[in-house]
């Protein structure tokens, strides 16, 4: 492994895995009105909050954190202004207070706040246009959680980013499978751990009590009450229960994977499951964890950071890439590790963040372990058969490839059903 993949590998783990308090798409639109009301100087009169499809398809049906069960684009955008701090980037709500709550609850009721869909733009688009008076302040965040492209002030542009940026960014991408095992296997442990602890802390820290106390459906303390308490069930079950409490208005912090806590839920903690089940040692833990974050975002990266592709999908091929390592696998098996959960389980269809995203990760991770299985016995799904190619890279651009623009006109079916624009 040469200093420039190590940096690369690096520097990914780094820009993704980072805490977030809640759905990271009810976040970013906090943290956009957060970020407005500081440009702004003021407590706004009005808000104005456009978004892209996908972005109101994740925000419906999923409570916005610290908010008491609020639910709604305008919920989050008011309680981002009202109460949230914008230098926290994706914890802007973990100041919010009852008072703050009870004020974003009258402010609703008298229409403080307007929501438009954005048409013809980014996957994932917000826009929050603050106005106090004759004066206004504007922020747009483009196809990344926190990535501001624009800020105005009384039409002033005080920053922009040019969307050429954007497309320099993704024709630089240069991780690959290969290259990720090569970096885990070989990096420095102590350069992993700053980076990871924090995933395994504080993930660890949701399922606990997702499995505890009764959040969402309760589908991971489901699972175990009637599946059994071994290995296999504990692995998706805790992923399950980190995903019912966070789904269900938790407000307890997560470490993220790909922009979203329900695929750095499902990446990490069936690793850490299998882990403590086969009592390997910490240092190949942090390898593993390394490995299931990155997969993921490799496999993330072709189908973009929102789309009717449910990312539960790529994460629990991830999960189960890095439980293959664990289990001593060779590089082949934990690329076929990858091949035969995605082969099995990619036609899983993303309409929203809501309480059922637990039960789709626990069939993500069993498709992940089950592919580890197939994978330690030299079985694998083969070239030509459905998205299957002749090489592993290829293999995981072809998903990418569907999930990206094959579903693209699914997605527009599943938020017009959802807004009641078409109905079935």
């Amino acid at each position: 492994m040469n200093k420039t993949q190590e940096k690369l590998c690096l520097d990914i783990l780094e820009k993704e895995l980072i805490p977030a308090l809640g759905c990271t798409e009810p976040i970013t639109i906090a943290y956009a009105a957060a970020k407005a009301r500081q440009i702004l100087g003021e407590l706004p009169d009005h808000i104005d909050i456009y978004c892209s499809g996908n972005i109101i398809k994740n925000v419906k049906g999923v409570m916005v954190p610290n908010s008491g069960g609020i639910r709604g684009v305008d919920a989050a955008a008011i309680l981002g202004a009202v109460g949230g701090n914008a230098d926290s980037v994706l914890n802007v709500l973990e100041t919010v207070t009852e008072q703050h709550c009870e004020k974003c609850r009258q402010l609703m009721k008298e229409n403080y706040a307007d929501v438009f869909l954005a048409e013809g733009v980014a996957n994932l688009y917000v826009k929050v246009v603050v106005t106090k008076e004759e004066h206004f302040a504007s922020i747009t965040l483009v196809s990344n959680h926190t990535n501001i492209t624009e800020i105005v002030k009384d039409g002033e542009v005080l920053y922009s980013k040019q969307q050429s940026e954007e497309a320099q960014e993704q024709a630089e991408w240069q991780l690959n499978v290969e290259t990720i095992l090569d970096f885990a296997k070989n990096v420095s442990v102590e350069k992993l751990i700053p980076i990871i602890k924090p995933q395994i802390e504080l993930n660890t820290a949701i399922a606990e009590e997702g499995l505890k106390n009764h959040w969402g459906q309760w589908v991971g303390h489901t699972m175990l009450t009637y599946c059994g308490d071994n290995i296999f069930i504990r692995a998706k079950a805790r992923a399950a229960a980190g995903s019912d409490a966070r789904m269900g208005g938790c407000s307890m912090p997560v470490v993220i994977n790909s922009g979203s806590g329900n695929q750095g839920l499902t990446v990490s903690l069936p690793v850490i499951e299998y882990a403590k089940e086969w009592k390997v040692e910490e240092e190949e833990l942090y390898r593993a964890l390394a490995i299931s974050n990155l997969i993921s975002i490799h496999l993330k990266h072709y189908i973009g950071t929102l789309s009717a592709f449910c990312g539960a999908v790529t994460a629990g091929a991830a999960a189960g890439a890095a439980i293959t390592y664990l289990a001593g696998g060779s590089d082949e098996q934990i690329g076929n590790t990858i091949i035969n959960a995605l082969g099995n389980v990619s036609g899983i269809v993303c309409d929203g963040a809501k309480s059922s995203c637990a039960a789709k990760i626990a069939s993500a991770v069993e498709a992940g372990i089950l592919g580890h299985f197939m994978a330690m016995e030299d079985h694998s799904f083969q070239p030509g058969e459905g998205l299957v190619q002749q090489s592993l890279e290829d293999s995981i651009r072809s998903f990418g490839y569907m999930g990206r623009v094959g579903m693209k006109q699914t997605d527009i079916e599943v938020l017009n059903i959802m807004i009641e624009k078409t109905k079935p």
